[in-house]
């Protein structure tokens, strides 16, 4: 795929789900703006390797979250040239891929 991308950061890290409370966001995640899911909304994404928050990033899609059990699936969004295995991705989104059934096809 070796896709560059922009998300726009609607969920900063730090941040708490608007209506689960409970999910607190450890990562930067969004939305890709003009792409439109499987779920008729924009194309959700994690973004990875940034340890602040942000407002939006332009970067590369290392990896599809493939969820089993749900129409969504998320992308996995870093800054160009990072290298991140499928366990990493694993352990920074569990707080929220802990609730489905999900596979992690690597692109990068």
């Amino acid at each position: 795929m070796n896709k560059i991308v922009k998300v726009i950061i609607d969920r900063p890290l730090g941040s708490y789900h608007p209506k689960h409370k409970d999910i607190y966001y450890s990562v930067n995640y969004g939305y890709v703006p003009s792409i439109i899911a499987p779920d008729g909304e924009e194309q959700d994404a994690y973004v990875l390797g940034i340890n602040e928050p942000i407002k939006e990033f332009i970067g590369e899609v290392a990896a599809i979250i493939h969820r089993n059990d749900d129409v969504e699936e998320k992308w996995v969004v870093v800054p160009q040239g990072m290298k991140i295995t499928k366990v990493e991705i694993q352990e920074q989104v569990h707080f929220q891929e802990k609730y489905f059934d999900s596979l992690i096809e690597m692109l990068i």
